[in-house]
């Protein structure tokens, strides 16, 4: 793809698309006909370039109406937006649900990460390889996790349109498969988030705080969630001010639930504290950590607590207008969002006038389109702007030059979530829960080798035992991987250990967003880590030299210490060690920083290649 326009044309479904997206061009300077004004002076370039952003909104638009992008299509839409087309190239090739190729209208995605490697996902692909075949009509692919971990193995069918179409099949079987990609309209309902929650129904289900009303409230209704106590904690956060806000948050100990664990109250004040405007609040919702599921859950079984949330950290850091940025493949939690952003907005609680208190605030969903490394903050920011979802080089923070280069406060689902107990029930009560330094409830996303998978929500300081207690783990564990592909490993004898952020520190492991995968002893660990290693480097951006490199070097000496049979693994266990302590070092995001450490685990603690 050249810097210049070329010649190629887009198809007439590709052109409506792009104008459904931006509106009819102005000018033959975006694309229209040519008139004899148009010849004298040019229209539209500094608006239009102003418009960046919408670049990958487009790419989607062009995607889920035709399955591909084209180079027609993809040169209409720079000449829309004034980006140059290399750039835009490049934004299109960076993403897994996109193809710049032509493919099937249908593609089915078909989970091969941890928990669907260990539930069986090849010996799925290779049945439904086989169902299809060529000349099916539908492209077969091999996806990092689909975010179903507790109904291993999983799969996404997408059959593009106008609508475009969407089917899952969880747990998925060659049959169900082939089905939600042959006729996605036919393929069986989803089962109801409630089932994602082995707590719902049961004894103590009442003691729950964040999960309280998945499976109670009618996720569609929001009379229903103002019956159940919503917009309470809206209402709270008006009559103390965006100041006191901030105050019981920080008073809460609410640290971010996204891995980092920086103080959220510090993160909103400096925000708020910032002269330069307008602020922006960003919602990161692509998480994408093998294992990882819980916000998914809350988006589906509780949207409009996220809606409110999110209103109130507008109101707290000064912000008017939030950016919820959704996972490519969560399609039924972008559809919930979007009925509830929609009836909130209806009901005057976003817009011009929230609650008529006179604030202003409003909600728009950026879809991710399959990329790691946009849960990197600075990665998102840039994924939005319609770049390369690549980190940004740190200072200066994004609470003095995030999105759009103006101050902003990025939380997670689970942590904005939070805030909702904390103002209906005080700072000091939500800090009795849990531990001096880890206050409030956690969930934790437990899959693999379980007979309940799902979200528990625990107070923090509960130990690793006692959650798999609940889960029920079956035959023998071999190992627990804590934290996901960026996390750590431990031991069946180190149970004890407190699910808390210093606890684990203190183990020498990571307790991350809450990942638990339990392995039992039919899994083969020495595939398992391949199949992580695979992960990074697939998802390494590729911008720093530390994690392009390792990550290649890392999968290449797993494969020769899999492939090889009897021989000495030293030699390339140190290599390993050398290779993941320069990309720890080095790497310019925490992608490269932690993808040694389940491998290290791995060999330190569980003797996996002895």
């Amino acid at each position: 793809m050249d810097l210049r326009f070329g010649d190629s044309k887009p198809t007439d479904e590709e052109r409506a698309a792009i104008d459904t997206l931006l509106g009819p061009p102005e000018s033959s300077w975006e694309g229209a006909d040519r008139s004899d004004a148009d010849l004298r002076w040019a229209r539209g370039g500094r608006e239009a370039r102003e418009r960046r952003d919408l670049l990958l909104p487009g790419l989607h638009a062009v995607n889920d109406r035709i399955g591909w992008i084209s180079e027609g299509a993809l040169d209409y839409l720079c000449r829309r937006l004034t980006v140059p087309p290399a750039e835009a190239y490049g934004v299109a090739t960076f993403y897994a649900m996109f193809s710049v190729k032509p493919r099937p209208a249908t593609v089915l995605h078909v989970c091969t990460d941890l928990a669907c490697a260990a539930a069986g996902a090849s010996e799925l692909c290779a049945g439904v390889e086989a169902r299809l075949g060529l000349g099916s009509g539908v492209s077969v692919e091999r996806s990092p996790c689909l975010g179903l971990c507790e109904r291993a193995p999983a799969a996404l069918a997408v059959k593009a349109g106008d609508p475009v179409r969407t089917a899952v099949s969880a747990p998925a079987t060659v049959e169900g498969a082939v089905l939600a990609a042959s006729s996605p309209d036919s393929a069986p309902e989803e089962p109801p988030a409630a089932l994602a929650v082995p707590q719902a129904g049961r004894a103590g289900h009442e003691e729950l705080v964040l999960l309280s009303r998945v499976g109670v409230v009618d996720p569609a209704s929001l009379d229903d969630y103002r019956a159940h106590g919503g917009y309470t904690a809206l209402r709270q956060a008006f009559a103390i001010g965006p100041a006191g806000v901030i105050r019981e948050v920080t008073d809460a100990g609410l640290v971010g639930r996204g891995g980092a664990a920086f103080p959220t109250g510090r993160k909103w004040q400096a925000t708020a504290s910032q002269p330069d405007h307008p602020h922006y609040l960003v919602c990161n919702a692509d998480e994408s950590e093998p294992g990882t599921f819980k916000d998914r859950v809350v988006m589906e079984g509780d949207p409009y607590s996220l809606v409110e949330a999110m209103t109130i950290a507008g109101y707290a850091v000064g912000a008017h207008k939030g950016y919820l940025y959704l996972r490519g493949e969560y399609p039924r939690a972008l559809e919930r969002m979007e009925h509830a952003i929609g009836q909130a907005r209806a009901r005057g609680l976003l817009g011009d006038d929230v609650l008529g208190q006179g604030y202003a605030f409003d909600i728009e969903i950026r879809r991710g389109a399959g990329a790691y490394i946009c849960g990197e903050e600075t990665a998102l920011f840039n994924s939005i702007e319609g770049y390369r979802g690549e980190p940004r080089s740190k200072p200066p923070f994004p609470v003095e030059k995030g999105l759009f280069g103006k101050p902003t406060a990025e939380n997670n689902v689970e942590t904005l979530v939070n805030v909702l107990p904390i103002l209906t029930m005080g700072a000091q009560a939500y800090a009795a829960i849990g531990t001096g330094k880890s206050t409030g409830p956690k969930l934790f996303c437990v899959s693999g080798s379980v007979d309940r998978p799902g979200i528990y929500e625990l107070p923090f300081g509960a130990t690793l035992g006692e959650l798999l207690d609940l889960a029920g783990v079956r035959k023998r564990l071999r190992a627990v991987l804590l934290g996901g592909a960026a996390g750590g490993f431990v031991r069946p004898d180190e149970l004890d250990i407190p699910l808390t952020f210093e606890g684990t520190r203190e183990a020498g492991t990571t307790l991350g967003s809450g990942v638990v995968l339990a392995f039992d002893d039919t899994v083969p660990l020495p595939r398992l880590l391949l199949r992580i290693a695979e992960f990074f480097r697939d998802e390494s951006c590729g911008q720093c030299v530390p994690c392009r490199v390792g990550t290649v070097r890392q999968e290449e000496a797993l494969h020769r210490i899999v492939d090889r049979t009897g021989s000495d693994a030293a030699p390339d266990i140190a290599l390993l060690r050398e290779v993941g302590r320069a990309m720890k070092d080095a790497s310019i995001c925490g992608l490269g920083q932690t993808a040694w450490n389940a491998v290290e685990s791995a060999i330190d603690r569980l003797g996996a290649y002895e």
